[in-house]
């Protein structure tokens, strides 16, 4: 079924991002998840998109028990297309459900409370193994890089598979 909406849960506004970048791509509006229970009828069809935490997208729960969802963007660290298994896996998502990931950024100074508290230990402990290692892969020397200098990697471009598949709900 196509979607009519955009939905989505931001903790540090990269996955907000995204999602005004979608609603401009796809011409469909676009609401943070406190919005879209006030402006959404239950059950209307969506896509959802939201941040990666230890491989959960946040706020999915609450969104499938009010809407239809459509297909899932998480947005995470790691490179587009990576953890989808591990993504779909967390989120027990069926199959058929489109599930995107989308890299996000990193940026300390975003987050507040326990988030930022525990990625203060995440980035020194990683950054500090992932420096350490030899002979790194690409994809390693990019993480090392976000987790040390921070930046965001937020692009439209980094959603051309998403509209593809939207253009093809159409």
């Amino acid at each position: 079924m196509k979607p009519n909406s955009i939905v989505y849960t931001s903790n540090t506004g990269y996955t907000r991002e995204y999602a005004v970048l979608l609603g401009e791509k796809t011409g469909l509006p676009v609401y943070s998840l406190e919005e879209a229970d006030k402006k959404l009828a239950q059950g209307n069809t969506i896509v959802y998109l939201g941040w990666i935490m230890a491989g959960k997208v946040q706020g999915l729960a609450k969104a499938s028990s009010r809407y239809h969802i459509a297909a899932v963007c998480g947005v995470g660290m790691g490179a587009n297309g990576s953890q989808l298994e591990d993504v779909r896996r967390s989120n027990d998502l069926a199959a058929e459900l489109p599930l995107f990931t989308l890299q996000g950024g990193f940026d300390i100074h975003r987050l507040r409370g326990v988030y930022k508290l525990m990625m203060t230990v995440v980035s020194k402990t990683l950054g500090k193994k992932l420096a350490e290692k030899k002979n790194r892969t690409p994809d390693e020397d990019d993480m090392l890089k976000l987790l040390t200098h921070g930046e965001s990697r937020v692009n439209a471009n980094n959603l051309n598979a998403v509209v593809d598949w939207y253009r093809i709900e159409e």
